[in-house]
């Protein structure tokens, strides 16, 4: 499973062919407006403004825009409904109920959205009509899917239980809209709120929120001032072939640091594989964590993947269908393999010495067993059915 889709969005040369063609509209009727185009997320791409247009026009027809974009729908619905009773339309978060946006459309896809302030309602949506025919451009960027969102929010939530933490993880798209959440029963309330801010954050200014508390807390008390911004770490930009796609948080770990480090994991998580059912990933800490005691790391149904840890040897082993492959982290150990298994030991087999670094693939049906090892030998083992 593609871990990343595609998208289409207004680019900078189509949304100047919007505004042309709106202008034009507008100065055949002789109307006094703004236009503004903004991009799938409602933020604004392109303004125009003609002459002897009122001033408050600029924000109400960045709203019209905004409003027709992250509703997928003309904004003339959203003032009907209010007109027609639905007094709580006005409720809706981002929502202008205002006659005059249109979105752009490229088939079923909403690219953007033009939006006119200026005249009487009819008259601005007809001026946004004429922008939405122009025939502008689009550019194609990666984004995240959904299940990409959901395996990267859990990979951070398994490393968090592993830790003994209970933090909730939300994973945004580009522009900071939430896309999937994770909150383990044991998770603060406050955090569901706090770890969407830092993780949109990360998405729509492209670096770690951490910068900005950083920044806040170095002397520059301003950073507080930053559009949708919050200055708590936490979270991460996520990066996909150079693009950000979104974002993660992390929020309620032991510690702000604790926050960031797990924010980490989930920003490496994409890159590492973390796409949906077919690829896991483990930080350095989880494994620092799991080496501490030994133990099972994975479980699939052809294959498991051990963090292994031994202080003293072992009785003899021999797996009937399974493949055993050795990897060394730290350490030494003498192993025995081949052979016959008589008690408490092996006669008969080979002994190899393994050290840091080496790899040892012993098959089904060969035994084996560790006769001397450092304390601690910390291992990987990967253990495959035949």
């Amino acid at each position: 499973m593609n871990p990343i889709r595609t998208r289409r969005v207004i680019d900078v040369h189509g949304a100047e062919a919007v505004l042309a063609a709106a202008e034009a509209k507008a100065a055949a009727d002789g109307r006094r407006v703004v236009i503004a185009v903004v991009d799938p997320w409602g933020e604004l791409v392109a303004l125009r403004q003609t002459e002897g247009a009122q001033i408050a026009s600029s924000r109400v027809a960045v709203d019209k825009a905004r409003t027709a974009a992250i509703f997928v729908r003309p904004s003339r619905e959203m003032e009907e409904q209010v007109t027609n009773g639905r007094l709580g339309a006005l409720a809706l978060h981002g929502a202008s109920c205002l006659i005059g946006g249109i979105p752009l459309k490229v088939g079923d896809d909403v690219v953007g959205a033009v939006g006119t302030s200026g005249e009487t309602p009819d008259e601005d949506e007809a001026v946004s009509i004429a922008g939405a025919a122009a025939d502008f451009t689009t550019t194609e960027v990666p984004a995240l899917t959904q299940a990409a969102a959901k395996a990267i929010a859990e990979a951070v939530g398994a490393a968090a239980a592993a830790r003994g933490v209970a933090p909730v993880v939300s994973t945004v798209d580009a522009g900071g809209a939430l896309v999937y959440l994770h909150r383990p029963d044991a998770a603060q309330v406050a955090s569901v709120e706090v770890t969407t801010d830092k993780a949109r954050t990360a998405a729509i200014y492209r670096r770690p929120s951490k910068d900005f508390e950083d920044q806040a807390s170095g002397g520059r008390p301003s950073a507080l001032h930053l559009a949708r911004a919050v200055p708590l770490q936490g979270g991460m930009p996520i990066v996909f072939d150079g693009h950000v796609v979104g974002g993660v948080g992390v929020s309620g770990a032991s510690s702000a640091d604790e926050d960031q480090e797990l924010a980490v994991i989930g920003a490496d998580a994409l890159a590492s594989g973390a796409n949906g059912d077919s690829a896991h990933f483990f930080s350095s800490d989880d494994l620092a964590h799991k080496f501490a005691e030994g133990g099972l790391l994975l479980e699939e149904p052809s294959f498991k993947l051990d963090a292994g840890r031994r202080e003293a040897p072992g009785a003899p082993e021999l797996h009937a269908t399974e493949v055993d492959v050795m990897r060394v982290v730290q350490g030494s150990a003498t192993v025995v393999t081949g052979g016959e298994i008589r008690g408490d030991r092996i006669e008969g087999g080979e002994a190899q010495v393994v050290s840091e670094g080496d790899v040892l693939a012993i098959p089904s049906g060969v035994p084996h067993q560790f006769v001397e090892v450092s304390d601690p030998f910390l291992y990987f083992v990967v253990k495959v059915e035949e």
